[in-house]
């Protein structure tokens, strides 16, 4: 059974910091691209990051450039998102999706979220002014 499973979101204050873990299952996860999503209350899902499968290629949302850091562990099936000086406008509830590497091709836009396989259940993330 394919499971990804996100961990670590929680109540902060603004400034504060939070490490999101997202845990895979039940697919080859050096095969794939994993990426980090949220959706705030009345909006849309957006894509926040996604980190390539084994060359460390990372994308950052514009807003969370230099505040949030991605990286994955392969040998424990778990990728991360640091989120640090965070805003109350982070609010949210972080996905995170996996997705195949031969779609993540250097030079190439990356994936947009229809493009992914599978999908977490989310995290929620409350930035506190």
């Amino acid at each position: 059974e394919v499971q990804l499973v996100e961990s670590g979101g929680g109540l902060v204050q603004a400034g504060g910091s939070l490490r999101l873990s997202c845990a895979a299952s039940g697919f080859t996860f050096d095969d794939y691209a994993i990426g980090w999503f949220r959706q705030a209350p009345g909006k849309e899902r957006e894509g926040v990051s996604c980190i390539s499968s084994n060359d460390g290629r990372t994308i950052y949302k514009e807003s969370v450039k230099g505040r949030f850091t991605i990286s994955r562990d392969n040998a424990k099936n778990t990728v991360y998102l640091q989120m640090n000086s965070l805003k109350p406008e982070d609010t949210a509830v972080y996905y995170c999706a996996a997705v195949s590497s031969l779609l993540v091709v250097p030079g190439h836009p990356w994936p947009e979220q229809y493009e992914y396989d599978y999908w977490g259940q989310g995290t929620q993330v409350t930035v506190s002014s």
